[in-house]
């Protein structure tokens, strides 16, 4: 049975911020903090569905459209900044009157989670940063190519199908690459290119001694976005921060290794996604 509620909008940190909502607040799920999952650079919230779809069997869960993405605003004028993709989430969260909730946030998503638990905001109670990019001035560049992204976009814009997909995505399933270039053309190139770039300007390092919640780190064992040496750094600036690891995956972790990426959260949102 699915758990898909609906999607919706809201105003929130002035713009429309687009959502999916999967579990509901009914039975168990009432007792647990609410989970907003905030997807990577170029992944609108509905191919996140399938996490979702199991996140909501525990958990009221909801799924954002970071800005630029998907349905939420993309107007060309928009700040596209890591502080205001930040400030949208702990926004959302209060415009949704969620008392309690935790931050999962994939790659982008995971600075983004990182950016708004480090102003330290009522209401957030942990953070999950799945394989943040630690690229940032003076370090050593994100591994993907901008181009990657950018040609990929203007391919879906163009309107292509899975095949059209493949090439940038080899390893992934035909229900993965059917999903992409239904989605990709609702990624704002202009907010992409900007929150590359930040890879690169922003340094998130700088953010991890002000965050006084509970915080998980997942990365991937076939990726080399997050190295051993980046956790050591990590744990150093962030202690306390528990680490997990997916051998069997790379950057897209939920993708490569569904059953491993809900086993490597073990009960840290607050019930155990595998039984």
């Amino acid at each position: 049975m699915s758990t898909f509620q609906y999607g919706g909008h809201v105003h929130a940190n002035g713009i429309r911020q687009h959502y999916l909502r999967y579990g509901g607040n009914e039975g168990k799920r009432a007792a647990r903090d609410a989970v907003v999952i905030v997807p990577g650079i170029t992944s609108p919230a509905i191919t996140w569905g399938f996490v979702g779809e199991h996140f909501g069997t525990r958990f009221d869960t909801y799924i954002l459209d970071v800005r630029g993405r998907g349905l939420s605003s993309a107007e060309p004028e928009l700040d596209y900044g890591l502080d205001a993709q930040a400030r949208d989430v702990t926004a959302f969260a209060e415009a949704l009157g969620l008392p309690r909730y935790s931050v999962v946030g994939h790659s982008m998503g995971g600075r983004i989670g990182l950016r708004a638990a480090a102003g330290q905001p009522g209401g957030l109670a942990r953070l999950v940063m799945v394989d943040p990019p630690v690229s940032g001035p003076g370090r050593r560049p994100y591994p993907a190519q901008l181009p990657w992204y950018v040609d990929s976009i203007r391919l879906s814009r163009h309107g292509t199908d899975l095949d059209g997909m493949r090439r940038f995505c080899p390893t992934w399933t035909d229900e993965q690459l059917r999903l992409r270039a239904e989605w990709l053309h609702t990624c704002n190139e202009e907010a992409v290119v900007r929150s590359f770039e930040d890879f690169h300007r922003e340094d998130i390092h700088a953010d991890m001694p002000r965050v006084r919640v509970p915080t998980l780190l997942m990365t991937a064992g076939r990726g080399d976005v997050v190295r051993p040496e980046d956790v050591a750094e990590i744990r150093t600036l962030l202690p306390g921060v528990l680490v997990s690891h997916v051998a069997n995956a790379g950057h897209m972790i939920p993708w490569d290794d569904e059953a491993g990426f809900y086993a490597a959260l073990e009960d840290f949102l607050g019930a155990p996604l595998l039984q």
